[in-house]
């Protein structure tokens, strides 16, 4: 390089560095760079979670059963990483569970194989809607959780409460509020009496749910199955309150 170049390298490195160590642009510089390291640690947990996808994907089709997901949870790693209770929660984020389940059944739909592998595509595909509807669903998710525990409860059972003997089963308070609760629905006669008894009842299914969380943390078993057995009570209130309807003579008309 010659001495003029030299030169004017020379000023143009000094003016560059007095320009940018200046106090108003060093800190610009500062940003910039953890920025830069932020997006990169994006791109990293992107090329993780693909990865993830792809060999829970493949599991699921590996005729080898010691290498399938074992549970419902382990279908998706990335919203459920902490997999069931106790040491993941009783709660779903239902947004991103739904993120994933499209991911892997978009990567595992039957149309994207061929032969042999298209029917294991689709075992696989019914095995993760199977999977995401009962997650997705509270009381689906609690029976799931206790059947783990082996404890079976069949839909009636949950749905309309298991019958007194000795191993309990709903107490009288909560029989007499969920019968003058359905009282009140009978004798309703506007739709906005409905919705305040429906906002009424979305309280009480996630004082439900939040107790379910707690008793399954807590390893109580006997105390999530009755808590249960609750929850299915009010999903029953709500949907009889999803059926009410308006009839002509002033009264209300409820299906079930």
């Amino acid at each position: 390089m010659s001495k003029p170049s030299t030169r004017v390298f020379s000023l143009f490195y000094l003016a560059f560095r007095r320009y940018f160590t200046t106090p108003t642009y060093s800190h610009i510089l500062v940003e910039a760079r953890q920025r830069w390291r932020l997006m990169r640690s994006q791109r990293r947990q992107t090329f993780v979670n693909d990865r993830t996808r792809l060999t829970t994907t493949s599991a699921i089709l590996n005729q080898k059963e010691s290498l399938r997901p074992q549970n419902h949870y382990d279908l998706f790693p990335s919203s459920l990483p902490s997999g069931p209770p106790p040491s993941g929660s009783f709660h779903v984020n239902r947004t991103i569970l739904r993120k994933e389940f499209l991911q892997l059944q978009a990567k595992a739909h039957p149309d994207r194989h061929q032969g042999d592998e298209k029917a294991k595509a689709e075992a696989a595909s019914a095995r993760i809607n199977d999977a995401y509807k009962t997650l997705l669903n509270p009381l689906a998710r609690a029976r799931y959780l206790l059947s783990l525990r082996g404890v079976e409860m069949s839909e009636d059972e949950s749905i309309a409460g298991s019958p007194s003997d000795s191993g309990g089963g709903m107490d009288a308070g909560l029989l007499m509020e969920v019968m003058e609760v359905r009282e009140e629905i009978e004798a309703a006669g506007s739709k906005q009496e409905i919705e305040a008894m429906k906002a009424d009842n979305n309280r009480r299914k996630q004082a439900s749910e939040n107790k379910l969380d707690e008793l399954f943390k807590a390893g109580d078993i006997e105390g999530a199955r009755r808590e249960t057995v609750t929850l299915g009570y009010w999903v029953n209130v709500g949907t009889a309150l999803e059926n009410w309807e308006k009839i002509g003579d002033g009264r209300v008309s409820e299906h079930e």
